[in-house]
């Protein structure tokens, strides 16, 4: 045990990276201080992150689950995405009263609207606990007494560390594989509501044609308030709640940005898959990227065609054609960009040179035993994908299985033209050994999806039968394989990490990002996509004006726009602004600040040619883009008229 402590140690020491790729933790952030401050920060480790005093990190959170947000006032006042509040926009909306389209600004904090089922969590404390995660471990052990002793210790440090009275929630997380643990507390709010958010032709201007691209003019933030109570306590929904004072708000930097300043984004990270093996790489990029936007264009033409004949249809829609839009586009540019810079071949050349110096230790032949482990788990995997992303996709089957299906965004058109679609899709590109009996039995029966679909749709019963028999199909065939095959590759990986540090000593090798807090940090700059072109990297209100038409929903911009801008003035106004600071998912949301720790933008997206930076990161092309923080104050008080707003923020400037 001694010696595995002494060997993360030495393993995880934080050495030189390449420039600005990196998602580093905030507690070991002293270890990459010398060089931030080298590029232009301003500030200490502490005021970083410190669990003795308010910080930065006080002002930071995890926004329901899946988004970053930020606090910028004494008041609970928060910023995050226009597309990380959309679905709770949209439950707000309404044909009658559609915030969708015409955005939602409350006068007062009685107008705020509460939001049933959402959070904020933010981060009390991480330290690192491999030592007593790893505690009573024994060489003799197997690997299911190790698992189960690791389940155990890391257990009973949550439940220690976990007090509900005051909202104390805890994990332990697994970092490089299962070579070094954390333990993370956060305090979890329960009361958010909605204060503010633009129209959705502003918040989501330019909708999925300009998603992931460049030059981007979306003013994609939306506005919520914690509340507390009268103790400061997270507590439940209720009119006597209070607003919640913060340890720490950001103070509003309204000087801008030129090419070249530092920045930093502080945020949450989802996942990215950095130290995986050339084969894991290739199957993304030949099957499960071409596979799966294949299946989601004919699922986003279906509800196009019926969101475009109906207002009340695109409410509905939105929030799900979104979603499913969102990930499409990504995986175009990713399977685009790891394509281009060759990153199959690049880690085949690795891991040559790797298992050529791994001879003679007890690394030999890793490399070899990861390929035909993933040689093994493809074609289950590819079922396993595949049954996620055409059967699990009708909703009607959903709501057989689900009776708390919410039936009030459902639209019985869509989903049945999708049952016909996804299901021909899923006969069609799967052998029969990968189908239920049920499925064979009654593509006999009917002869046709759509005599099929009409039986499923017509008889609940039917659908019910039919979404148990792929569960079960599900749950006992695919994954249980699918879960063994993974369990042994991360096995494997766990010693693949620390071969790879060993094998490059002098690499700084950052942790993968799971949704806890990270820092990533760069500098202000375009980029050269390809040959003779460079985009700058400020993007201003001269660029909306240009691509506005009123004749196409996602490009028809509020006329209050047309108008300041015909007033003159404005043509300068800046929108977003790229960086090359090391962004996921997740990190929608996420403050961006200058070198003072002033807040300058919110992180919303990644340049469509670097989308491939959550498997390798190129900082000649990979981008995150912001929202310039100047934006959303133009709007907040030329179209929202909402400034009120300003008399309790913080500015610098």
């Amino acid at each position: 045990m001694k010696r595995f402590l002494l060997l993360a140690a030495v393993l995880f020491t934080v050495l030189p990276a390449r420039a600005d790729e990196g998602m580093w933790l905030p507690s070991l952030i002293s270890q990459r201080i010398a060089d931030m401050q080298a590029k232009g920060l301003k500030l200490s480790a502490e005021d970083i992150y410190s669990v003795n005093h308010s910080s930065l990190k006080d002002a930071v959170v995890l926004f329901g689950g899946g988004c970053t947000g930020e606090l910028v006032s004494d008041e609970g006042l928060l910023f995050t995405n226009h597309h990380c509040g959309y679905s709770y926009i949209q439950r707000h909306s309404s044909v009658e009263h559609d915030y969708l389209k015409d955005g939602f600004w409350a006068k007062n904090r009685a107008e705020e609207l509460p939001n049933p089922g959402l959070t904020v969590r933010f981060l009390v404390k991480m330290e690192d606990v491999t030592a007593a995660v790893l505690k009573g471990d024994k060489p003799k052990f197997t690997d299911e007494q190790r698992d189960a002793l690791i389940k155990k210790n890391i257990e009973a440090l949550r439940k220690q560390e976990t007090n509900p009275a005051k909202g104390l929630v805890a994990q332990v997380n697994s970092l490089y594989y299962g070579n070094q643990y954390f333990l993370y507390v956060f305090q979890e709010f329960r009361d958010v509501r909605l204060v503010g958010a633009p129209p959705s032709s502003i918040g989501k201007f330019g909708g999925e044609t300009d998603n992931w691209m460049w030059p981007r003019h979306t003013g994609d933030f939306s506005i919520f308030r914690i509340y507390a109570d009268q103790d400061g306590n997270p507590a439940d929904y209720s009119p006597e709640n209070v607003p919640y004072h913060p340890k720490k708000s950001f103070i509003v930097s309204r000087k801008g940005v030129n090419e070249g300043d530092f920045t930093f984004v502080y945020g949450c990270p989802g996942s990215t898959q950095e130290y995986v093996h050339s084969e894991a790489v290739r199957y993304i990029q030949d099957i499960s990227d071409p596979e799966k936007i294949a299946l989601r264009t004919t699922r986003l033409e279906i509800m196009k065609k019926y969101m475009d004949q109906s207002q009340a249809v695109r409410i509905q829609y939105s929030s799900k054609y979104a979603s499913v839009a969102n990930a499409w586009k990504k995986w175009q540019g990713e399977e685009k960009g790891l394509r281009k810079n060759k990153i199959v071949p690049l880690k085949q050349e690795y891991e040559k040179r790797f298992a050529e110096w791994a001879v003679g230790t007890r690394y030999e032949g890793l490399t070899d035993r990861l390929a035909q482990l993933y040689t093994a788990r493809e074609p289950i995997y590819r079922a396993y994908e595949y049954y996620n992303e055409t059967v699990r996709t009708i909703e009607r089957l959903n709501m057989a299985a689900n009776p708390n299906f919410n039936r009030k965004d459902y639209y019985e058109p869509i989903d049945s033209e999708t049952f016909v679609a996804m299901m021909s899709a899923f006969d069609q590109a799967l052998d029969d050994s990968y189908k239920p009996e049920i499925f064979l039995r009654k593509r006999a029966q009917y002869g046709s999806m759509e005599k099929w679909r009409d039986a499923v749709f017509a008889d609940s019963l039917e659908a019910r039968e039919l979404a148990r028999a792929f569960t079960n199909f599900v749950n006992e065939n695919l994954s249980p394989q699918v879960s063994a095959l993974n369990k042994s590759i991360e096995k494997l990986y766990h010693d693949y990490m620390q071969g790879q540090r060993e094998f490059e000593p002098e690499k700084a090798f950052y942790p993968d990002a799971n949704l806890t807090l990270r820092i990533a940090y760069g500098s202000v700059a375009g980029y050269s996509p390809s040959d003779a072109v460079y985009y700058r990297p400020v993007s201003t209100l001269k660029g909306i004006i240009e691509k506005d038409n009123p004749d196409i929903f996602d490009y028809d911009i509020p006329q209050v726009l047309r108008d300041i801008y015909a007033r003159g003035g404005h043509e300068s106004q800046p929108v977003c602004f790229l960086a090359t600071n090391h962004t996921t998912g997740g990190n929608s949301g996420s403050p961006v600040l200058n070198g003072e720790g002033q807040l300058i933008g919110i992180n919303f997206d990644r340049v469509w040619e670097g989308t491939m930076s959550d498997l390798a990161f190129d900082p000649e092309i990979c981008r995150n883009i912001s929202l310039d923080i100047r934006y959303l104050l133009f709007v907040i008080q030329e179209v929202g008229h909402a400034d009120y707003l300003f008399d309790e923020m913080h500015f610098a400037d």
